[in-house]
């Protein structure tokens, strides 16, 4: 058993598990020995693991009713949400990102005071902070907030909203802001990078010399466990890394000693990447191979008493062997 606040834990509720990090989170407290309840959209969905009790609450928003998930439940570790895209189809994304991400957090959280949750943990993002850092000045936990794009504005206003809750009713919460997570079974960008590394491609960033803080998934996992455990947790915004920073040629050096292949880096300039970033109408995904963002998590670590239990160099190399059996079974 584990304390919150002194309290005894016996149940553990945990949303967004058909997502990356959500599916991995069930998986650890299980295996930690927590009974883990798991919030699904619909009845159909199938998940299994010891001790997973599974509950449908339909999608997320103003209507959620989070009721039959809420019972005998002392924390939540809430993981669902409209997820950031590069290319957003809806017509007033802003709006589409509320409904689920402020909206319907903020409706969990009114529900799960009532019915007597201790404590909300609550996966928040560094885009809450901002896009980028100047190279060496990272982001801290002390900084003003400084969302700009509608999925980081969506994260700030839901965390406003865990806050004024948490001040007019007795329920602790706990902010995690995460920057990119790789790991086994990473999607987006990161895995068109891998695949781009297996096949050998050319790849103009030689000549990058930005910063980046990720964290691993794993490393991540753990981190969210301690703040449900921790009772130096409640009320505290913690910032997630692995806390060692790297170049994008670095990271793809590691994808490629994981995967037993050459990493073939041209030195073209940055500059010169970054024009022709602007005039693909890609500079949002440019910027993300070629500039720096960093995060401080000591402030994480020193209140949590918490080290990352793998290392970055590790972790990808682990994604990366991931890969490479993936692109193996479907030769």
């Amino acid at each position: 058993m584990v304390s919150i606040s002194g309290a005894s834990l016996s149940r553990i509720l945990v949303t967004g598990v058909s997502g990356f990090v959500g599916s991995a989170l069930c998986s650890h407290l299980l295996a930690q020995g927590h009974a883990v309840r798991a919030v699904v959209r619909s009845a159909d969905s199938v998940l299994s693991g010891a001790g997973l009790d599974v509950v449908a609450v339909g999608d997320v928003g103003a209507q959620t009713d989070w009721s039959a998930a809420l019972v005998g439940v002392d924390c939540i570790v809430h993981c669902a949400a409209r997820a950031h895209v590069m290319h957003e189809a809806a017509a007033d994304a802003l709006a589409a990102y509320r409904t689920v991400n402020v909206v319907g957090t903020h409706r969990l959280a009114e529900q799960a005071s009532t019915l007597g949750v201790r404590r909300l943990v609550f996966l928040s993002s560094i885009k809450v902070n901002g896009e980028k850092t100047p190279l060496g000045t990272p982001f801290l936990f002390s900084d003003v907030s400084a969302p700009e794009d509608p999925y980081g504005v969506s994260k700030w206003e839901a965390e406003q909203a865990l806050w004024a809750v948490s001040a007019q009713m007795r329920l602790e919460v706990v902010v995690v802001r995460s920057p990119l997570v790789y790991g086994p079974g990473v999607k987006g960008n990161l895995l068109r990078l891998l695949r781009w590394v297996a096949h050998g491609v050319p790849l103009p960033l030689g000549a990058v010399h930005n910063q980046r803080s990720l964290v691993g998934l794993s490393n991540l996992v753990d981190l969210l466990s301690r703040c449900v455990e921790h009772s130096a947790a409640a009320g505290q915004t913690f910032l997630a890394s692995d806390g060692h920073d790297f170049s994008t040629p670095q990271l793809i050096r590691w994808m490629a000693e994981g995967m037993n292949r050459p990493a073939r880096l041209l030195p073209v300039p940055v500059a010169l990447l970054q024009a022709g970033g602007s005039l693909l109408g890609k500079r949002g995904e440019f910027d993300r191979l070629l500039g720096s963002l960093q995060v401080d998590s000591e402030y994480t670590r020193a209140q949590l008493g918490w080290s990352p239990p793998m290392s970055v160099k590790d972790g990808v190399r682990d994604m990366a062997r991931w890969y490479a059996r993936l692109e193996d079974n479907q030769a």
